[in-house]
């Protein structure tokens, strides 16, 4: 029997090919998932729905670029979807524009992000056991500023702490977490 993501990721050569039922079948697939990413992090349901028609409309232009030695089709589509959603909050107010969050963001859309890593279950458990290593203050800001898409300057902001302290609580943390990862 073929697991999920076996299927998934054979939907993807015929997305890239232009198979309009394919993209149809991963949009069956992965739209709840995929909405709940964008809805978490936006929390505007009408927004949600705008952006997750960005996604597919990205997954049907970029389902090229997808490589399954990379990440599995579900972590690159979340991946796309949360950068679509956190772009969308950033372009909602000028305080969330100020300070990109930087050291787990996605440069390349393929490339497997934290969130992305959590919501993997083969790696979920690995994760929190890493995150649970870290103080409750740390772990609070990597899961704000990562999970949520909130910038260093809101983060400080919202913790009425100032913008440097913030970006060395998550530049230790992030450090930690990955030295962690790696062990």
């Amino acid at each position: 029997m073929a697991r999920p993501s076996d299927s998934l990721a054979g939907l993807m050569p015929r997305i890239a090919a232009g198979d309009r039922d394919a993209l149809r079948q991963l949009y069956e697939a992965t739209s709840a998932k995929l909405f709940g990413v964008c809805l978490r992090i936006l929390s505007d349901r009408e927004e949600a729905e705008d952006v997750l028609q960005e996604v597919y409309v990205t997954i049907w232009r970029r389902a090229d670029r997808f490589d399954a030695a990379r990440a599995s089709v579900m972590t690159w589509i979340a991946t796309i979807a949360r950068n679509r959603a956190i772009d969308r909050l950033r372009a909602r107010s000028p305080l969330a524009r100020a300070e990109p969050v930087e050291d787990l963001e996605i440069a390349d859309e393929g490339q497997v992000s934290a969130e992305a890593l959590l919501s993997a279950s083969d790696d979920a458990a690995r994760l929190g056991a890493c995150l649970g290593e870290l103080d409750e203050r740390t772990q609070g800001v990597i899961r704000t500023a990562f999970f949520e898409g909130v910038t260093y300057e809101a983060l400080a902001q919202r913790l009425g702490t100032p913008l440097g302290t913030v970006k060395s609580w998550i530049r230790r943390g992030l450090a930690r977490l990955r030295g962690c990862l790696e062990r």
